[in-house]
Formats: C-alpha cells, structure tokens, sequence
C-alpha cells in the first residue's frame, strides 16, 4: 500500500502486503451504470441549468477492485462504492441454490439470437461480475427554454420496402419492442442511416464500444468471437440495441461476408428521438386535460401531475368501452379512431346518440364520484386508442378533484428561490496533515478508503476517502465529485453517512466520513443467502426514514442497492455512495440513465424523465431482494437486455418465492407499479404511506427514529479501531501528480 501523502503507518497495526487477494468469488457486487444523454440536458422540464451543477455519479467510493491501479478505459470504469471489498470469508452455495449465477449450457451458439451474441460476454460462465460504469459527456441544446423545435435530428429518406424491413427488424426484437408506439417507430425509422460496407469488412468489432443500432439491409453476415465463426444471418435482423442506452463493450464482431448494406442508429438521436415524443406525448394529454370543462381553473402544473396517471388503452372494433347501467370510476380521452354512442330506451330499443372524434371525451363524472355509465360507446372499425384516468390512483395522489381547483403556484423570485444549505461540520479544526492510517477498507478504480485517526486526539477516527485525480481527470469525473461532495455536505440524518470535509493535494482529493465499520449488507446477505423477515423489516425501515430526509430536500437517490448500505456498530443502516443522487425542482423531472440494472425503473429504460418515483420502486425491488436472495428482475445470464425487458414486462409477471409473506407481496408491488405516480411513497401522503402499509404493524417507527429499538442483526465491532469486517489490500502506486486546478473547492 502507497500512503496517501501526508501519512504514516500507525505502529499500533501491522499488514501482511505480500498476501495474494482472494480469487474472485462468483457473487462479484454489481456495478452501476450511468449515462448522461448524448446531446440531451439533464433536465428537460425545468429551465434551470441543472445539469451545470454535475450531476449523477460522483466517483467518491471504492468498489472490489482490489490492486488494480491501471487505468481502466472510460466504458470499463467500475463505480466504487464506499467500502466495497472482496471477501474471502464469503461462503460458497449450494449448486441448487446458484443456479441463476450461471449460463444455460444448454444453449448453443445457434440458438442465441445476433444481440445475445454481441452484446453479452457469453464465453464467461459466472454471470455476477462487475458492472461496468459508462458516463458520456453531454451537448448542451442551445436555447435555455428547450422547446421541442430545439431537439432536431436528421431523416433519411426509404422506400417502402426498406421501411417495412425496419419495422419488423425492430418489433422482433423482445427490447426495441417495448420501446415502441407508432409515433417512436416513424421516427426511427425516419432517423436511420444507410451504410454500404465491401465484403470481408468488420462492422462491429469485438471488445469496442459501441454507440449505434444496426438493421441488416442486405447481404450476409457473420457473428464471430474470439476469431471464431459462431453464426451467420442475412437481411432484416435488429443487433445492437445495446447501445442505444449506454456506451456497452461489444462481446463480438459482426463481419460482412458479402457486399452488404445496413441501417444504422446513433445513440444521441435515438435519445432525442424518445425525449421529443415524450415531451410531445405529454404536451398533448395536457392539451387534451384542459379542454374538459371538468377540469378547467386546474393549475397547469397539476395538470402536468394528472397528465402522469393517463393511460393508453386500445378497443378493436365493435368492443364496447362502456356499457350503459355499468358502474365506473374512468375517465376516458379519445386519442385515435372513432365510438359510436347509443342509449337504450325504457321499450328495450337502441337509439344512436352521436359519434365522437379524437380529442372528445366521456365519462369524467367518473372523476368526481361512482356513477351509472348513462349510455353504451363502442368502438368503430378500425378501432379506437384512449387515454383513460381512474378516479382511485387520481385522489391518492392529489386529493379531491374540486379541491385541486383551488390549488396556487406563486412563481417565487430569486430572493425566494430555496437555497442548498450545507451542514455545518464539527470538525472544521481537521487537517490532513493530522490525520494516520489506521488501514485499508476499500480500494477501487480511482483509489482507495482508509481508515484514519486523527494525532492530536486518538479517540477520533474517520473514513477517508483517497481519490486519484489524474484518473478522473481522465475519466471526466470532476462535476459528479462536486455534485456528491454538495450533496452529502448538505445531510444530518442518522440514517445517511455524513461527509464531514474535503481537502486536496495534487495527487488526490480526500473526502473526510463518519467510519461505518460494520460491512455493508451486500456482503452479509452473501453469507447468508436471505434475511428473516424482521432482519429486512428493520433494514427497510433505515432506508424509508433515509428517503424520507432526502425527498424533502429534494434529493433522488438513484442508486439503492445492499452494497451502498452499511451497518454501524449497533447495527443501523447508514445510506452511502451519494454518486448517483440529484437534487432536481419540485415537479420537474430528470433525463439521465443511472442505476444498476437490476434496480432501475422502467421510466429509466424507457427515457421517459424520472423523478424521486425512482426510489419507490428500487425499494420494491430491495425489499425482494433481501428477503428472497436475489432481486425480481434478474435474467439468466445476466443479460442487461433482458432483465430490461423483464423490468419493462413489471412486477405482475414474477412469482414470489413462498417465503415472502403475503403483506410484503403486496408492498412490493405497489413500489414497483408500472405508472410512476401510482407508487406507494410517491402519492400525497409520501413515504408515511409506506410506514403506514399493514407489513409494518406494530413497527415502532418513533423509537427507530429515536434509535432506541435495538437492531435485529449486529456485526462485531470491538473499538472503533476494528476493521474485522473488513479485508486487507495489498499495496497502490503512487498516482502522478495532477494540478490542473479543477479541485479548488476541495
């Protein structure tokens, strides 16, 4: 181990630095993706310069990366968490009890579609290694007011055939499928380019990143790894789509065996592509919203919240939407196509009222009370699209619609504007030159995690968090350290770890942290495989009273996972890693891709802006998580794709495992709806409708709070000198010097 400069060995402790780290143990912790949209601001719906601030991922924790001090290419950067470690006491499974760690070796080569092989490392048998980090430096759009006209692509013109060829190319494809509304596959169709490549020549190649879509147009083509041929296919395949997300590694190349043609996408158009329809889809449910005279006098900004509970429904022809006499509590929008409606005479005959056109509507007494449907309205060919609104999930969030009626948003002034207000530290009077390593309890991509004491009064000890500033510098990490430096300095909750300073020298930026010595839960979790109910219950709750302090300061979190949880030696969760959490204006929302996998929200996948909804379904999938051993939302293989698609397909379609009992069932799904703004902890009463859900009866909230409630699961800490929870590392190189003058806040 190099010191970071200015310390020295502390005599009380001794290290063993020739000890050969651990193999890599199969449940390797998964790593977060982030994504800043190529040519997209962070913030499409707030005019302040969010993104400015830095925003997401800030590269201040340490991952198991143990001795690794090269530097990693920029779509290979693992993002480290706070004290992430490889454990070698981690005990091994059963082989009945890993299964889905594995790839099916079943399957051949053959049977893979084109973006398995491309786009997953199928040669590699375990499956839970480390996520890589991708960040990708945004471009500014121009005009501070974003109105759609700014968000422009080029479009490339087809005949029919090719088009078609496009279309179906993409709607079998189990992700681009999901993606897709008439409208989004127009645009994509429009927005892509054609490319001829002579035969023999590489279009993808292995190992590279990538940043676009292909369609095969024409010609035959050939899938290799490794220098072997494993498959060949010809015109009209989707491969790719990876990338259309974030900047992914190729896991294989794609040869043309003949002359050949194909369609191609760029990942920043297709970005614009989605945030434009997305913005335009919105604007027109809220144009549609304030034309009913039910809703008029609602200010726009609810109306932009109602607009969030709309959706599309489809009846085919003939289909009655509504059948006079039934009770109803929807709302309905026509969006496409026509109705006819008829209303039945006391003498049993069928008299025909009108036919209503887009934009017209019925049924909106359905938002204000249960009515009698007073007439039938069905369906006429070639069948009708309507955005329907419930009267259920519509007063959950806002209340009552005539009391919304009455709701004011006074525009504040400057002088009014909430400010960001930092906590004041009560240890100002640290210097780094005060402080000795006590020993390592992570080390990462961009340093390393020590744990210090400070000289002058040895009871004091800290987590210091050492980074190098030459790689991230390299790895254009500068604004997302600010941004978890302003973030985390901003925070006094027990629940959430506290960053007490910063300093600087000119090989690294330090963050001075509240130690938190009894491991994080990922690794625990590991040992033994699932938590008992009251274990999960516990930890649930550090989390929600976490949440709850950060979503009333604005604050999303984005990243919740067991690695980025600690426990304190009295057996506490403590939130850490604040990289990926932004603080965004209330009701606006936020357009980057960030979060592992398996955790993101499907608003996420599909780049449809997100806000602090995000967290309620992460939570969701944590509580699964723990209590099962593994999150609802996991492909075989760990194929990013399809556990998108399964993520996309929503909570309905898992089967619980029977351990979980029946009331954590139903929180779960009611964190992981499919509708953002229906989710429990997202609604008007906030995260107290979680506290209040029937799997936490009886659960002493205030003696949490109070910290008086005794934790169900305590890890040994002997003094706060311990690091028995914690790995030994072997020794760094000392980073070059880097005096750029980035860091002069630190």
């Amino acid at each position: 181990m190099v010191l970071c400069p200015p310390f020295r060995w502390n005599s009380r402790k001794s290290f063993k630095l020739c000890t050969v780290p651990a193999e890599v143990n199969p449940n390797v912790r998964r790593e977060t993706i982030y994504i800043i949209p190529d040519g997209i601001t962070e913030n499409f719906q707030n005019n302040d310069e969010e993104l400015s601030n830095g925003n997401g991922h800030a590269p201040t924790g340490y991952s198991r990366d143990s001795g690794n001090d090269k530097p990693v290419p920029m779509d290979e950067d693992r993002k480290i968490s706070y004290t992430s470690y490889h454990s070698s006491k981690m005990s091994s499974r059963k082989a009945s009890e890993t299964e889905y760690y594995y790839d099916e070796r079943k399957s051949s080569a053959g049977r893979k579609t084109i973006s398995d092989l491309v786009q997953n490392n199928t040669s590699k048998r375990l499956i839970r290694t480390e996520r890589r980090g991708v960040i990708a430096e945004p471009v500014m759009l121009p005009d501070k007011k974003r109105s759609l006209s700014d968000i422009q692509y080029d479009r490339y013109e087809k005949d029919k055939r090719s088009a078609e060829q496009i279309k179906k190319a993409v709607l079998a494809n189990d992700f681009l499928k999901n993606l897709m509304d008439e409208e989004r596959l127009e645009a994509v169709v429009e927005a892509m380019s054609p490319q001829e490549f002579p035969a023999g020549s590489l279009i993808i190649r292995e190992g590279e990143s990538g940043s676009h879509l292909f369609v095969s147009a024409h010609g035959q083509f050939e899938v290799l790894k490794g220098g072997q041929v494993v498959k060949t296919f010809g015109p009209g395949e989707a491969f790719g789509e990876l990338a259309l997300l974030y900047k992914a590694k190729r896991f294989a190349s794609i040869r043309c065996i003949t002359e050949a043609k194909v369609w191609m996408l760029e990942r920043r158009v297709f970005q614009k592509i989605m945030v434009r329809s997305g913005r335009q889809e919105q604007e027109d449910n809220i144009r549609f919203l304030a034309s009913v005279p039910l809703l008029q006098g609602i200010h726009p900004i609810e109306l932009t919240k109602i607009s969030d509970f709309l959706k599309r429904e489809f009846f085919s022809t003939g289909t009655p939407v509504v059948r006079q006499g039934d009770r109803g509590d929807k709302f309905y929008i026509i969006r496409g196509g026509t109705v006819v409606v008829t209303k039945r005479e006391g003498d049993g005959s069928e008299n025909r009222v009108g036919v209503l056109r887009r934009g017209d509507y019925f049924g909106e007494q359905a938002l204000l009370h249960e009515d009698r449907r007073l007439a039938t309205v069905t369906a006429l060919p070639p069948g009708v699209e309507c955005l329907t609104l419930e009267r259920g999930p519509f007063t959950d969030l806002l209340g009552n619609l005539e009391e919304l009626k009455f709701v004011r948003h006074a525009v504040p002034r400057p002088s009014q504007q909430k400010k960001t207000s930092q906590v004041k530290s009560e240890f100002e009077f640290v210097e780094l030159k005060d402080l000795e390593i006590v020993g390592t309890m992570g080390v990462g991509g961009f340093g390393r995690v020590e744990l210090v004491q400070y000289k002058p009064n040895k009871s004091l000890t800290f987590a210091l968090k050492c980074l190098k500033k030459v790689d991230m510098v390299q790895q254009q990490q500068q604004e997302h350290a600010y941004n978890e430096k302003e973030i985390m300095m901003s925070c006094k909750s027990p629940f959430i770890c506290r960053l007490f300073r910063t300093f600087k020298d000119n090989k690294y930026v330090y963050f001075l942290m509240e130690p938190v010595l009894g491991g994080d839960v990922w690794t625990i979790l590991q040992k033994q495989r699932y938590f008992p109910e009251n274990v999960s219950r516990f930890m649930i709750a550090c989390v929600v009273e976490a949440f709850q302090y950060l979503h009333a300061k604005d604050i999303i979190y984005r990243d919740l996972k067991p690695e980025n949880l600690m426990l304190d030696k009295h057996g506490y969760i403590k939130l850490v890693d604040f990289g990926f959490a932004k603080r965004i204006s209330p009701n606006s929302k936020t357009w980057t891709f960030a979060g592992t996998p398996e955790y993101v929200a499907p608003e996420i996948v599909l780049n449809k802006g997100h806000d602090r909804a995000v967290d309620c379904w992460a939570l969701g999938v944590l509580i699964h998580e723990l209590l099962v051993g593994k999150p609802p939302f996991r492909a075989p293989g760990g194929d990013h794709m399809k556990t998108y698609t399964l993520i996309l397909r929503g909570i309905d379609a898992v089967a619980f495992h029977p351990r979980v009992a029946k009331s954590a069932q139903m929180l779960i799904r009611k964190l992981c709806r499919a509708v953002p703004a229906e989710r429990i902890g997202y609604l008007k009463n906030g995260m107290g409708d979680i506290k209040n859900h029937k799997w936490f009866l009886g659960f002493d909230w205030e003696g949490l709070s109070e910290r008086r409630l005794k934790a169900p699961l305590i890890q040994p800490v002997a003094s706060d000198l311990d690091l028995g929870n914690f790995e030994k590392y072997p020794k760094d190189k000392q980073p070059p010097d880097e005096t750029s003058g980035w860091d002069v806040n630190f």
